[in-house]
């Protein structure tokens, strides 16, 4: 497992940027603006490649709070285009989490992600219509190199299928979250 602190101020592909924390009732959200990239980044998904930051774009993070260390969970970040419409839903599971004295969310990775297609308009108020589990071959390597058992992977694996599972049937808690962040950022 690697500590990540959910923290894009230092990130080189942007040249300026503003980055909110905003810190409510059972969450943290990190809401950060690349106004002016230095370099795209696309990704791939499924079959095709998307970009999910480029001038404009904005990630915004929902990171569950109140589980602490040692307790798997998962945190969502949506990457949406300078229009605010989503490019990605980014899932990262984790085997526990916080939030430092910075007030800046943190995770223990534990290498898989969810990643999905979440189709928002005006006859939509927003469905995850495709996902993937992405990582695994790093998860492999963190067994392999003994920094995870294979019990801890199987259940990285189960932990990853269900956040897929709820994502899909749009019963995943923190995308509730994140659509009344974007309705209303100051609630």
């Amino acid at each position: 497992m690697k500590r990540k602190v959910h923290d894009l101020r230092a990130w080189s592909r942007s040249a300026r940027h503003e980055q909110l924390v905003l810190h409510l009732p059972g969450h943290v959200i990190v809401d950060y603006t690349a106004h002016e990239v230095v370099r795209p980044l696309d990704v791939p998904f499924g079959g095709r490649v998307i970009r999910v930051l480029d001038h404009g774009y904005r990630w915004v993070r929902v990171h569950p709070t109140g589980s602490g260390g040692g307790v798997m969970g998962d945190a969502l970040t949506a990457q949406l285009d300078g229009d605010g419409l989503p490019r990605q839903l980014y899932v990262d599971v984790h085997g526990g989490e916080g939030v430092g004295e910075d007030g800046l969310p943190w995770i223990d990775d534990l290498y898989l992600d969810v990643i999905g297609n979440w189709v928002v308009g005006p006859e939509c108020p927003g469905r995850v219509t495709e996902t993937h589990i992405i990582d695994g071959d790093e998860l492999e390597d963190a067994v392999r190199d003994g920094r995870m058992t294979a019990a801890q992977a199987e259940a990285t694996w189960a932990h990853a299928r269900a956040v897929e599972s709820a994502l899909c049937a749009g019963t995943y808690p923190p995308l509730a979250v994140l659509r009344r962040y974007l309705e209303d950022p100051y609630t």
